[in-house]
């Protein structure tokens, strides 16, 4: 599976975030986006043969290295991670040194912004932490230059989205649970949550898509992104 370049049209983007038992640094909300070491191999064998799919990593934890990527590598598997900036070196995170593991691995570093706040209603000042000063610390770790951004939450509005082409991020990504097409400038995604199976990711994300659902997937983004 190679994220720079893909023979099909369409992408099942899938995110993921920690991997494990959240530990004492990880917020309670967050905890519900962890599924256990074991699921996660299983998820990742699941997938491992469709084209089409795309892994991301959200948050920037300490598993990305210590069970992520090594679980990609073994399978000659790539993809993209969005650690967040204000978070590099602190508990259960990864630290610049880990940021730039990833990247020598071959694998892509985005942006997740700098305090995993949301992005509507930021003032200027904010903005420019969120958009620009979280992307230049990234990038220092990474050691390359960052041109993708993951939306906290997976929220957005018209506003957020200006901003973001304005700061010249070549693609986005969402939380939309629905396909993407490749190349596409927003890039809407599946985020597996703690109740998530196999048989789960099997049926309801990799499975073929009614074309009503499609369509009412279709219009619900076109809605957020207007708003």
């Amino acid at each position: 599976m190679n994220i720079n370049a893909r023979e099909t049209a369409e992408v099942i983007g899938i995110c993921f975030h920690g991997v494990g038992v959240p530990g004492p640094g990880v917020e309670p909300d967050a905890a519900q986006y962890f599924v256990s070491r074991d699921l996660f191999l299983a998820m990742l064998d699941a997938v491992a043969g469709c084209a089409s799919v795309d892994l991301t990593f959200d948050d920037g934890y300490a598993s990305d290295v210590d069970v992520v990527l090594p679980a990609l590598l073994e399978r000659g598997m790539s993809a993209r991670f969005f650690p967040i900036a204000g978070r590099l070196g602190s508990r259960g995170h990864l630290g610049a040194d880990g940021v730039r593991e990833l990247a020598r691995a071959g694998m892509a570093v985005g942006s997740h912004g700098m305090r995993h706040r949301s992005w509507r209603g930021l003032d200027a000042a904010s903005a420019r932490e969120e958009l620009a000063a979280a992307r230049e610390l990234i990038a220092a770790a990474a050691g390359q230059p960052v041109a993708s951004a993951a939306c906290p939450f997976g929220a957005y509005d018209r506003r957020v989205l200006r901003m973001l082409r304005r700061h010249g991020y070549a693609q986005v990504f969402t939380s939309d649970r629905r396909r993407a097409r490749a190349g596409d400038w927003l890039q809407p995604r599946y985020s597996i949550r703690r109740g998530d199976t196999v048989r789960t990711v099997r049926q309801e994300i990799l499975a073929p898509l009614p074309l009503t659902t499609r369509m009412r997937c279709a219009a619900a983004g076109r809605v957020k992104a207007l708003r």
